[in-house]
């Protein structure tokens, strides 16, 4: 990722940038591995295969069917809606959800035309989008409480994601010096704005940290969480922060996010723990006061409690880190999520 876009999604860059969803991201560390186009004609469909990662697509003509796997109904896309696949399941896109369809290894090792593939001469239908890996070890932290297809199809919505697409799309059919940079500046704005959407959606209920995102006075105490992990947050002062009294906060923070503030905020502290293990090179005397931790034993406790493993098991890779993919995400996805 370029210093730019590292900038962009750092936790640790100026106070002014950081809020919870971009912390979160700096720890998956998103890559958009392929931006690209896909444009179809008459009768077509194409299987695609299980991915580790996310992929976010918007329709820019014509329209489709979206299967996948896992989930009973089709879903038609129209023209201007949005959409992810959180949770990389195979998928299949088809003019119509009865035909047999084919690999997309086959259509995909076509030319591509301005980074868009064709099928069937194109010409009624064109999608366009990204896929990101996932380079943190964290994935299940966000992936876990979304649905296997998050659906953007309001007008507002469509409004909303209309200048990225069509941003996108000026990149790929003519491309300038810069270009790739770009289209990684779009492809990340695109997912960050399609995650805002998501959250921000009446519709969207669930139970975490990403749905707490969207009520105004779990959000202040979360951000308050995020903004100083060190300070030795108490019951009271993050129920003052948002506004409160002390029982009814506890009560709605466990219900909307799943955990109690002191269970999110240390949890919050071990993930952020476990990067700096991984990335910086410092040292756990460094570390722990950071975090706020008067001794390395009382961290090294904590730390162990959350990770499942001691600090210099988790630097040396000798911890949930040194698993599968899989594998972390199943036990990372227990850390912030229900």
């Amino acid at each position: 990722m370029s210093y730019a876009l590292s900038y962009l999604f750092s936790s640790q860059s100026s106070q002014m940038l950081t809020d919870p969803l971009s912390d979160v991201l700096s720890l998956l560390k998103p890559r958009s591995h392929v931006s690209g186009g896909l444009a179809a004609g008459g009768e077509w469909s194409i299987q695609f295969p299980r991915n580790e990662g996310i992929k976010c697509y918007a329709v820019v003509s014509g329209w489709c069917w979206l299967m996948v796997e896992g989930v009973l109904e089709p879903v038609r896309l129209n023209v201007g809606d949005g959409f992810l696949l959180p949770t990389g399941q195979p998928f299949c896109l088809a003019s119509d959800p009865t035909l047999t369809p084919v690999d997309a290894a086959t259509v995909y090792a076509a030319k591509r035309d301005g980074g868009v593939v064709t099928c069937n001469g194109g010409g009624e239908f064109l999608i366009v989008g990204s896929y990101f890996a996932l380079s943190g070890s964290h994935a299940g932290i966000l992936l876990k409480m979304l649905p296997p297809i998050v659906h953007l199809h309001k007008k507002s919505d469509q409004a909303a994601l209309r200048w990225y697409v069509e941003r996108m799309m000026e990149e790929l059919r003519h491309p300038q010096p810069g270009g790739f940079l770009v289209a990684q500046h779009l492809a990340h704005m695109m997912l960050l704005q399609a995650l805002r959407l998501y959250i921000s959606d009446g519709s969207a209920v669930g139970v975490g940290w990403l749905f707490a995102l969207a009520d105004r006075q779990m959000s202040v105490a979360i951000k308050a969480m995020h903004n100083d992990p060190a300070h030795h947050w108490t019951l009271e002062a993050l129920a003052e922060r948002a506004g409160m009294s002390r029982s009814r906060f506890a009560r709605k923070f466990r219900e909307t996010v799943g955990l109690t503030p002191m269970e999110y905020l240390t949890r919050w502290r071990m993930l952020l723990a476990g990067d700096r293990l991984t990335n910086s090179g410092d040292p756990i005397s460094i570390i722990a006061p950071s975090l706020g931790y008067e001794s390395e034993s009382a961290f090294s406790a904590a730390f162990k409690r959350v990770m499942d493993c001691s600090p210099r098991q988790y630097s040396r890779g000798e911890s949930p880190d040194s698993l599968s993919s899989a594998e972390k995400n199943k036990i990372t996805a227990a850390h912030l999520s229900t």
